[in-house]
């Protein structure tokens, strides 16, 4: 197989935003129906699904766990949200981080890593939970930590399938802008400052065999934007992690709103973005094609 749909990622993100929409614990059926479709996919690809379920808001709520064992003993996660925000469907925020990562899995069945690849479908990463004991990935992450899981390091994909070719179209946070490019077309790969060396290598990966445009940077926590995903929640608990992000809301107008439907998206280079992420990966695993 080793290349990925655009057919697919489409109804990936049709199927969330589209036909299950606003999916979050204030609608609790739809959140169970984005769940059941992600385990029901992971199952179709082979992969024994675990799931740690916990109860938020008095509903019951459950982050999702795959993995693609490797020869050695060190794990590399790929993680991204489900939910989506109170009052939006959620195409890009964050279907469009689930399209890749189901597409990402469906591959790895047929290389074999040297490193064992986790994927992780999250619940709860927006408000009111984000930052709290609520938020899914925080709840995995503590359990991660306690079970001492030999995480070489984690991947958060959030809001990766918008890009525009016209100057203006991309801003930043303060400073920022000075450095980088205000045409809002490339990924961006964003760190901490004690991952910055996992942060280089995985951009050397990435841009080893293509031009797709990719900007990176390694920062305090505290800049605008820099934590908003589950990357924070690793971080917190002593992992080295990134954000592979098109920049949200500094390049996606329709972010956190009821306009966040599929038809937003650009579908081509979202397609071509995570073909790169899959060799990116098969680089850093030592995975066998």
């Amino acid at each position: 197989m080793n290349e990925i749909s655009i057919q697919r990622l489409r109804t990936h993100v049709d199927e969330l935003a589209g036909n299950i929409g606003e999916h979050n614990v204030f609608h609790p059926d739809a959140l169970h129906a984005a769940e059941a479709y992600i385990t029901q996919e992971w199952r179709q690809q082979g992969y024994d699904v675990r799931k740690q379920t916990y109860t938020a808001q008095g509903i019951e709520c459950a982050s999702l766990e795959i993995t693609r064992p490797g020869s050695s003993t060190d794990v590399m996660l790929i993680g991204a949200h489900y939910d989506s925000v109170f009052g939006s469907p959620g195409a890009n925020d964050n279907g469009s981080g689930v399209a890749a990562l189901l597409e990402l899995s469906l591959l790895f069945q047929d290389v074999a890593p040297e490193t064992s690849l986790r994927f992780v479908a999250f619940v709860n990463e927006e408000p009111p939970f984000f930052f709290w004991p609520g938020m899914g990935s925080m709840a995995y992450a503590k359990a991660a930590r306690q079970r001492r899981d030999p995480i070489r390091f984690m991947i958060s994909l959030e809001t990766v399938g918008y890009y525009r070719n016209q100057r203006g179209s991309q801003t930043y946070p303060p400073l920022l802008k000075y450095f980088y490019s205000d045409t809002g077309n490339f990924i961006a790969f964003v760190s901490n400052l004690r991952s910055r060396h996992i942060l280089r290598d995985c951009v050397r990966a990435f841009s080893s065999a293509t031009d797709f445009p990719v900007q990176s940077i390694a920062a305090p926590a505290i800049v605008p934007g820099m934590s908003l995903s589950d990357q924070l929640v690793f971080w917190r608990h002593g992992y080295k992690a990134l954000m592979i992000t098109d920049t949200a809301f500094y390049r996606y107008p329709y972010y956190h709103t009821a306009q966040d439907t599929p038809d937003k998206l650009d579908y081509e280079p979202f397609t071509e973005m995570t073909k790169e992420l899959f060799l990116m990966l098969c680089r850093l695993a030592n995975a066998i094609q």
